[in-house]
């Protein structure tokens, strides 16, 4: 069942289009991201469907209701949940009275001690929120998105400023979440965080979903071009190589050699080196990448994958 539906969704500032003719659905407990690079469209996208923003143009379902109408906004804000990309409290504000506070919002809230202890904030429950790490500032979001119980929620911009290993605890949260039957729409700009995460992803360039499909999916769609880069233990004759039907080039950086090329290719060079007793040290392999497909989907490499 499609929990989230966008059809031809239009949205204009004066003269500046910010979405144009956007489409996806989200199906339920998915992990569904919508990617693309700066001013795509990604946060208008989600605020419009979230009811924060009123549509220009198309249809919005989110669990049955139009978040452009007063009524069923009202009980929408009841089962979604939501974090922004620009948020904040206030730095005296303590983590238990944001919880508090949030939850008095709601009909049937979730029980803020089990809250706390299940997003590993309960030993900092009277901290006060200038005091928090950036890490702890984002699990504090993810739990005030939670607190009301919602059917499904809206992660916008995540893990943005957080450090590898704070973004990685987010991940595994935003797992728990999903586990937990909550269906979860997650923009982001990391293609990394995609691959994990994300069991379908909709790429949005200039106001447009250029495509929808797995991670997977799209890096296919890049491509079957692969690389191998090692340090071989002689001497290795460029020629040997190219006279391979999968080897397309070859490049030296120092003492290492990059490959490139399609089909089997790792075999056939491995091979070749076993036959002449050479050993490749350092060996990686790479093969076509979500970053692979964002790049040939949207022309860009965005800094953050570079």
């Amino acid at each position: 069942m499609a929990v989230i539906e966008v059809e031809h969704l239009h949205k204009r500032y004066g003269q500046d289009i910010a979405v144009h003719d956007v489409s996806f659905t989200v199906e339920e407990g998915e992990i569904f991201g919508v990617l693309g690079p700066n001013g795509a469209g990604k946060t208008t996208t989600v605020e419009c469907l979230a009811g924060l923003r009123p549509t220009d143009g198309g249809r919005v379902s989110v669990l049955g209701l139009d978040p452009g109408r007063e009524r069923e906004h009202t009980a929408l804000r009841q089962v979604l949940g939501v974090q922004l990309q620009e948020s904040g409290l206030p730095d005296k504000l303590k983590v238990r009275e944001a919880l508090d506070l949030y939850a008095s919002f709601y009909r049937a809230p979730a029980d803020v001690t089990g809250l706390l202890t299940r997003l590993g904030l309960a030993d900092k429950a009277g901290t006060r929120y200038k005091q928090l790490s950036g890490g702890q500032k984002q699990r504090l979001a993810i739990a005030l998105a939670m607190v009301g119980n919602p059917r499904a929620v809206v992660l916008d911009e995540l893990t943005t400023g957080l450090d590898p290993h704070a973004r990685r605890t987010t991940w595994e949260l935003v797992e728990q979440i999903r586990d937990a039957g909550v269906t979860v729409l997650l923009v982001t700009h990391f293609m990394e965080e995609a691959e994990r995460l994300c069991d379908r992803v909709a790429v949005i360039d200039a106001g447009r979903v250029v495509a929808v499909d797995t991670p997977a999916g799209l890096a296919a769609r890049a491509g079957e071009r692969q690389r191998m880069r090692f340090r071989p233990s002689a001497p290795l004759d460029d020629a040997l190589l190219l006279a391979l039907p999968e080897v397309d080039a070859v490049a030296w950086h120092g003492p290492q050699v990059e490959i490139s090329g399609t089909g089997n290719l790792v075999q056939v060079v491995t091979s070749l080196l076993a036959r002449r007793q050479i050993v490749a040290a350092d060996l990686r392999v790479e093969q076509a990448s979500l970053d692979d497909a964002f790049i040939a989907l949207t022309g860009q490499r965005h800094a953050e994958s570079a």
